[in-house]
C-alpha cells in the first residue's frame, strides 16, 4: 500500500503557534498553563531547524484594542477592555527563545495585511486571524511553493489552535508531527484523537534524532 502519512525528513518544515509573550510569560495578561515549560523544547526545535536550514513559520495572534479582527469566542473580553496581544505591545511577540534576533520585533501592518514577514533565512512570522494557522492566511501555499510535504507543529493551548491548525493541515494533505513535550494543554485523550488521523507524535528528543538520522543518511 502506498504510504501517504509518514513524515519525510527532507521536505519538513517547523510551525509554532501563539508562542507570544502574553500567552506564555508568568505575568502575561492571558497565560497559558504549562506553556513556560515547553519552552525550552521549543527552542531546542526552532534551533535544530534553523541549523539544517529548514523552513520556519511563527503563526500569532494580533488582537486590535476595538475587537474588530477578533475570533468570536474572545472578542467580548477585547470589547470590555481587556488588552491581549495588541499589536504593537510587548505582549504580541514573540518569546524571545525562538527568534534568531532578540532585538527583531512584529511588524503588525505587513502581518495584518495578510503577508509574511521575514526574519531570518527561510523563517517568517505570520498572521492568523482565526484558531487554525490555515484560515484565510498565506501558510499553505507558501509552504507548498518550498515543496514542504510534511509540517512539525508546536506552541501553546493544544486544545484550541494547535488542534485547529492539526485538522486544517489535515484537509489540506499534509503529513504531520505533533510535538507533545513542546506544546502547553495537551491531553491523553486528545493526542489519541490526533493520532487516528495518521498525526505522529513524538517527543522533542525522539524528533531531534529522527531530523539528525535523516541528514547523516544524506
Amino acid at each position: 500500500m502506498q504510504d501517504y502519512l509518514s513524515p519525510e525528513r527532507d521536505r519538513v518544515a517547523l510551525i509554532t503557534i501563539d508562542a507570544q509573550r502574553d500567552f506564555v510569560l508568568p505575568n502575561g495578561p492571558a497565560t497559558v498553563s504549562g506553556s513556560l515549560s515547553a519552552v525550552p523544547q521549543m527552542q531546542r526545535l526552532t534551533q535544530t531547524f534553523r541549523q539544517l536550514g529548514a523552513p520556519i513559520v511563527h503563526m500569532v495572534r494580533l488582537y486590535r484594542c476595538n475587537g474588530s479582527n477578533v475570533d468570536l469566542c474572545h472578542r467580548a473580553q477585547i470589547e470590555s477592555g481587556q488588552r491581549i496581544v495588541m499589536p504593537g505591545t510587548s505582549g504580541c511577540e514573540l518569546i524571545d527563545e525562538l527568534k534568531p534576533d532578540t532585538t527583531q520585533r512584529i511588524e503588525p501592518e505587513l502581518l495584518l495585511d495578510g503577508k509574511l514577514q521575514e526574519i531570518g533565512p527561510k523563517e517568517w512570522i505570520g498572521y492568523k486571524p482565526r484558531l487554525s494557522a490555515f484560515f484565510q492566511t498565506p501558510v499553505e501555499e507558501h509552504l507548498k511553493a518550498l515543496g514542504i510535504s510534511t509540517i512539525v507543529i508546536c506552541g501553546t493551548d493544544f486544545s484550541t489552535s494547535p488542534r485547529s491548525s492539526v485538522y486544517a493541515a489535515a484537509n489540506r494533505d499534509f503529513r504531520m508531527v505533533l510535538a507533545t513535550d513542546a506544546i502547553s494543554g495537551a491531553t491523553d485523550a486528545g493526542l489519541n484523537e490526533l493520532a487516528q488521523i495518521g498525526v505522529y507524535l513524538m517527543a522533542t528528543d525522539k524528533l531531534l534524532d529522527w531530523l539528525s538520522r535523516s541528514r547523516q543518511a544524506a
